[in-house]
């Protein structure tokens, strides 16, 4: 659970930056409040099911009697 996480975490900073980058080029203002808000959003959704889904390894468990 720990390194989905960390995954998580790591989407969220490099979707703030590439945030900062489009305001700072202006594209938001073009773009609207909404639309970029929506935007965000889905980019949250999808980094959290890159996240699960990457979360680990499934393993066949055998047990001995």
């Amino acid at each position: 659970m720990k390194w989905t996480g960390i995954y998580l975490v790591g989407y969220i900073i490099m979707l703030a930056g590439i945030i900062a980058a489009l305001w700072k080029g202006g594209v938001i203002d073009r773009i609207g409040t909404t639309w970029t808000i929506i935007g965000i959003v889905i980019a949250i959704g999808i980094g959290i099911m890159i996240a699960v889904a990457n979360s680990g390894k499934k393993e066949t468990i055998n047990i001995d009697r």
